[in-house]
């Protein structure tokens, strides 16, 4: 399998992995509407997968041949896990494995994985090894932030030592969570170390980037090949829409913002909420509640939908989601 980070034209837009949010079943609408350069999974334990409970963790790796490249987001502190996840990953199909050493929720760094891993270079490196090992035919990354609980150059060169293919910097540290606002002035000194000691790694900015204008518009002002965007993708699948000409999409009000939505739900209830998706068919692998953080993001920027946004609060499945919408939209029309 070819190293597409080679391939990759500049500058570029990729989907940050978030879990319970950049699941199969949302990746797929954004396939659909507006695809992105390079899509990631919702990120994964490592150790989880080597479990006996890995059978619900693997429907986190389903994919379609419609996302890729498609990368799959490990965690954990501990490398022969990885290597083993690693090599399950390649045989999935997956095009690219990323790291994740940058998460503060406590219990991914309770496993040594995402920002502990700044804590402890010579184990994060062994995990970086131990993923090269388990899949040596695809491209190893990794996501981390700018520090701890500070700004540490010395952890960003330790990782640009390794000559990854590419690496994403979330601009802030693990401290300051996403509370204040990302350090993309920082940037210009992380890419000129990037170009004394591994000018072949990409560096994808992360943080803040709220649109496809502003991606671009922070590309060119602070010399990273590429960003990535998170939370700017809630309730626009379409967001990617329109990275080609570097412009933001069109704007869908309301009705067919509407059916995105419901077709979401759809794809949702059955990709995890079906009896055959559970153990042994007897429980769904996703509560459709999940859907509700969508459903905010959806019905949002236009008049007279606080109404509309209650109701589908309320509702427990796909079939009631689409009848709502049904309503509100003839209501709307007369």
């Amino acid at each position: 399998m070819s190293n597409f980070w080679k391939k990759m034209k500049k500058p570029f837009f990729v989907l940050a992995p978030m879990a319970n949010v950049t699941d199969f079943a949302f990746r797929s609408m954004i396939a659909k509407y507006g695809k992105p350069d390079v899509m990631w999974n919702e990120f994964v334990s490592a150790d989880g997968l080597v479990s006996r409970g890995r059978e619900k963790l693997l429907m986190d790796l389903k994919f379609s041949k419609k996302e890729r490249p498609i990368v799959a987001q490990l965690f954990t502190g501990h490398p022969e896990a990885m290597k083993k996840a690693a090599a399950l990953c390649a045989e999935l199909g997956f095009d690219g494995i990323d790291i994740n050493m940058g998460c503060p929720d406590r219990a991914v760094e309770k496993q040594g994985g995402g920002a502990a891993s700044i804590r402890d270079p010579e184990n994060a490196l062994a995990v970086l090894e131990a993923a090269r090992d388990g899949a040596p035919n695809i491209p190893v990354t990794i996501k981390t932030r700018i520090g701890y609980n500070r700004f540490e150059m010395d952890w960003l060169r330790i990782l640009l030592e390794q000559k990854l293919p590419a690496l994403t910097v979330h601009l802030r540290t693990r401290k300051e969570m996403s509370e204040v606002p990302a350090h993309w002035e920082l940037m210009p000194e992380i890419v000129k170390m990037r170009d004394e000691i591994s000018p072949g790694t990409l560096l994808i900015g992360n943080g803040d980037v709220e649109s496809v204008v502003d991606g671009a518009e922070k590309i060119e002002k602070y010399g990273c090949d590429g960003v990535m965007i998170g939370r700017g993708i809630f309730g626009t699948s379409w967001l990617f829409e329109n990275i080609s000409t570097r412009s933001n999409p069109r704007a869908r009000w309301p009705e067919e913002r509407l059916k995105i939505m419901v077709e979401h739900a759809k794809l949702f209830e059955k990709t995890f909420c079906g009896k055959k998706n559970g153990k042994n068919g007897s429980k769904p692998v996703k509560n459709f509640a999940v859907m509700k953080k969508h459903f905010k993001a959806y019905v949002s920027g236009w008049d007279g939908v606080k109404e509309l946004r209650v109701k589908l609060m309320e509702t427990e499945n796909a079939k009631q989601v689409a009848k709502i919408v049904k309503e509100y939209l003839q209501a709307e029309n007369r």
